[in-house]
């Protein structure tokens, strides 16, 4: 089959495209035939070593995937044939992967393969902060740092799917449109942010905040929230993780809340499905629907994580396998 491998921890440009064996489904595995795969922060740290998971060289990265399943386990519930999005964690970027039945998921008619692909890492997440770990109800404000990106654009459609009012913050007047386009109520420049949440929101604050991006707005973030309100702290991709005095927590009773999503359902792989059914009527409504950046084709996987890694993708973005 014909796949993209990292063979040295050098970065996008260590990836190769070319032909590796077919994988062969494990005990309990399906085997899927891949259509899109979905391009994620977790793949460009892997290219550099950087990643919590270290497989051994040369390994196909790629998280998430949509296709078509060629192999399904007896007792798993899928059947051969079954249009599928799934998240293997690695082995994406190429035409066959092999998963965990329990990470694999029924993709409803109305959505492409491409949009699936782009689905299971950024939307999962966002939902397990949003509901699980944020506990947000309708009619909170919600703000959303890096709004123009994967996991922000996500955020963006599935808090106002849940009911919230938001305000995306993005980086460039450029990534304005990709925030509204999103379903954002309002957009912010990160470059004073904080005044322009305090004016939005008549001084009050927002009930949650979730920060993807982390380093030096970390601190004005907390100062944006209303009394009892909620930081979520999903990843760092600005490079520096913040600290906070934890005075600040008490001066308006409000809570810093780690959103370590991966570690949670490690230990129930089966909140996954859980996650998914929930998801699933948005789905078929349209309510959640992948921004999608584009698609560049499987063969151009080191220049798709390059772009991600320039902070160039507005959206999500994904590769063409078939």
């Amino acid at each position: 089959m014909r796949a993209v491998q990292v063979t040295r921890l050098d970065g996008p440009e260590a990836l190769e495209y070319g032909e590796v064996p077919d994988p062969s489904a494990g005990p309990g595995q399906a085997l899927i035939e891949v259509h899109a795969a979905g391009v994620t922060f977790p793949d460009l740290l892997l290219t550099r070593g950087r990643y919590q998971i270290k497989p051994e060289l040369p390994f196909v990265p790629g998280s998430e995937v949509a296709g078509v399943v060629r192999v399904a386990p007896e007792g798993s519930g899928l059947a051969v044939g079954d249009r599928v999005a799934a998240f293997p964690g690695f082995g994406g970027f190429a035409e066959l992967v092999a998963v965990d039945p329990q990470a694999v998921f029924p993709l409803p008619d109305r959505v492409s393969y491409t949009a699936g692909a782009g689905l299971p890492m950024n939307c999962l997440t966002v939902h397990f902060a949003l509901v699980r770990r944020g506990r947000m109800t309708s009619g909170e404000t919600v703000l959303v740092h890096g709004a123009a990106g994967g996991v922000g654009t996500a955020a963006v459609q599935l808090a106002r799917a849940l009911g919230a009012r938001v305000i995306a913050v993005v980086s460039a007047e450029a990534k304005r449109e990709t925030a509204r386009e999103a379903g954002a109520h309002e957009v912010v420049l990160a470059e004073g942010f904080r005044d322009a949440v305090r004016e939005l929101t008549g001084g009050r604050g927002v009930d949650l905040v979730v920060d993807p991006v982390g380093g030096d707005r970390f601190t004005d973030s907390l100062r944006s929230l209303a009394p009892e309100g909620r930081l979520l702290v999903i990843g760092f991709t600005a490079g520096d993780i913040p600290t906070v005095k934890v005075n600040r927590l008490l001066l308006n009773n409000i809570d810093v809340v780690g959103v370590g999503w991966g570690g949670f359902w490690l230990q129930r792989p089966g909140y996954l499905r859980e996650q998914w059914d929930q998801l699933t009527p948005l789905l078929e409504k349209g309510d959640l629907d992948p921004l999608l950046a584009g698609a560049r084709p499987l063969r151009d996987a080191a220049g798709a994580l390059a772009e991600l890694d320039e902070r160039r993708v507005a959206g999500k973005l994904v590769l063409d396998v078939r």
